[in-house]
């Protein structure tokens, strides 16, 4: 069995999946008060500039991975009107259940599928825009996942990848003091969880670097990739095409 990482401590393969999903059926309940706590709300706009990079218009298909909480699918959803369609999936019926019933109470029904972002339940080019925020870098087999994305699109169509990245030089330092002081304790204070935000403080440096991820996306099968930083590095937008 092959080894894999869950944050700094090397594990079983099969061991990180189980881990991974402890930590977000732990933390669902709180998961997006802490997004606002922990990026002082800038999540939000991220998550806007994403969808906006996407070029997303009305009609189109978008297939939104890890979509958790729905906060994509539900901007996607007003790119694509009545016309098109958003599939909001996750692995971690927890979060999917949240994202669903935020939706319904919003008066959005959408198809949510409860998937494996390695394995996805989709015909090959299917869809012109396949989404995945702040989830790869807890996929086991993130080429795979990759592989995937770039397997469902149509040709023309893009993956769009929100994941935290490499802060500039200058920043680390203050960005380590809070990741591995002061984000613990705020998972300790409101979701009385500090070990899953240990986690993912340690996930995030544990992630590939832009250009690394580039390289990856390309390996995939994507042209065209780029990336735009957000907030000095602290998260990247990469962008490919299925050409």
């Amino acid at each position: 069995m092959a080894d894999t990482h869950f944050g700094f401590e090397t594990v079983a393969e099969e061991e990180k999946a189980k881990r991974v999903a402890g930590v977000f059926t732990s933390v669902a309940s709180k998961y997006d008060v802490m997004n606002d706590l922990m990026s002082v709300g800038l999540h939000r706009l991220w998550k806007r500039f994403a969808v906006g990079v996407s070029g997303v218009r009305e009609g189109q298909r978008v297939l939104d991975v890890a979509g958790g909480s729905a906060d994509l699918s539900r901007l996607f959803l007003k790119k694509v009107g009545r016309s098109g369609q958003v599939v909001l999936t996750d692995i971690n019926n927890a979060m999917l259940r949240i994202g669903r019933d935020r939706l319904l109470d919003e008066g959005t029904a959408t198809p949510t599928a409860q998937c494996d972002a390695e394995h996805l339940p989709f015909p090959d080019n299917y869809f012109d825009c396949v989404s995945i925020a702040f989830g790869l870098r807890n996929v086991t087999h993130k080429d795979a996942a990759l592989r995937e994305m770039y397997r469902v699109i149509r040709p023309g169509g893009r993956v769009i990848v929100l994941e935290f990245s490499r802060i500039a030089k200058p920043l680390e330092p203050f960005y380590d003091a809070y990741s591995f002081k002061l984000l613990p304790k705020i998972g300790e204070l409101v979701a009385n969880d500090a070990d899953s935000y240990r986690y993912l403080a340690e996930s995030i440096r544990m992630h590939p670097g832009q250009e690394e991820l580039k390289k990856m996306m390309e390996e995939a099968g994507l042209e065209k990739v780029d990336y735009f930083n957000l907030t000095g590095g602290v998260v990247a937008v990469h962008r490919g095409y299925k050409l």
